[in-house]
């Protein structure tokens, strides 16, 4: 009989083995009786934890969060342009990391606050920069989303660095649609070089932010 004392069964261990799980077989295969076989227990013992799947979610992101932030310290230097270009190449980066990474974050809510510290010094940038509290929650929230969206997009071609889906070759997207040759020489911008692809875009929307509000 093995006498090796295994970890306690908590949340953040089902969290942590949950995100390893995702990796190997993504959103839709990642389910309570995968994760339970995974930590050799039985399904039912993980709804001590977690009520449903949603439930599940909603730590798994809080996880991602803690991974993405930590030993990452807010630097005060930092202008509301900076602060956001950082915050979300720092999102796109962490969600890159696990496959379905922007699903699983997209519409969980944390469990914790341990968010509340940096969105506290955030709010007081933008505020201090001329914003109003509205308008600087607006100009945060417009940035994420862009980013969520556009990593879950890049992720629907890529769903981990170095993969890449059937389906999505340019050259040959090209080939049939060369009735439309606007459109078909679209597909180098759409399908490929997603790093200056997302730099692009995140510029324009801070630039944008910056324009509507009137903040220098």
């Amino acid at each position: 009989m093995s006498t090796e004392r295994r970890a306690p069964l908590d949340r953040r261990r089902v969290a942590d083995t949950a995100l390893e799980l995702l990796n190997e077989v993504g959103l839709e295969g990642l389910t309570l009786r995968a994760i339970a076989k995974r930590l050799d227990v039985k399904a039912p013992a993980l709804y001590w934890h977690f009520e449903d799947k949603q439930a599940l979610l909603d730590e798994m992101a809080t996880e991602m969060y803690r991974r993405m932030v930590a030993g990452v310290p807010l630097d005060p230097r930092d202008d509301w342009r900076t602060r956001l270009l950082k915050a979300n190449r720092g999102l796109r980066t962490a969600l890159l990391g696990y496959r379905d990474g922007a699903k699983v974050f997209s519409g969980s809510r944390f469990t914790g606050i341990e968010h509340a510290r940096q969105m506290e010094d955030d709010l007081r940038l933008l505020t201090g920069a001329g914003f109003s509290l509205p308008q600087a929650v607006r100009a945060f929230t417009t940035a994420y989303l862009y980013t969520l969206g556009f990593v879950t997009e890049e992720q629907g071609v890529r769903p981990l660095p170095g993969e890449r889906r059937p389906g999505y070759d340019v050259e040959e997207r090209a080939r049939l649609m060369a009735g439309f040759p606007l459109s078909a020489a679209a597909g180098a911008e759409l399908f490929a070089d997603y790093d200056r692809h997302f730099e692009e875009g995140l510029a324009l929307v801070i630039e944008g932010i910056g324009a509507r509000y009137a903040v220098a």
